[in-house]
């Protein structure tokens, strides 16, 4: 599903505008960015699923046309852990 067929979808089961559903998606993302940004950001949905940041660990990695070891930098990454009702339905 694309963005703008999940925009679809949310004005035609909301029965509101592409135009609003539109600003709702994009205040939902904005909103779910912000909080991870934070030092303990953590959005859960319940029943949905949780988004969540951590810290991985800078690491050896090798280069796979060339084969040499390269140096992988630390970084942040997002999780999402889906709720109860998300792998009931998957």
């Amino acid at each position: 599903m694309t963005k703008a067929e999940l925009v679809d979808n949310m004005a035609q089961d909301a029965g509101i505008t592409k135009v609003q559903a539109a600003a709702a998606l994009k205040s939902f993302t904005d909103n779910v960015i912000e909080t991870l940004k934070k030092k303990e950001g953590k959005v859960t949905l319940v029943g949905f699923g949780t988004f969540s940041k951590t810290r991985r660990k800078a690491r050896k990695g090798r280069n796979p046309q060339t084969g040499d070891p390269i140096k992988i930098k630390a970084c942040n990454v997002v999780k999402f852990r889906p709720g109860k009702h998300l792998r009931d339905a998957v």
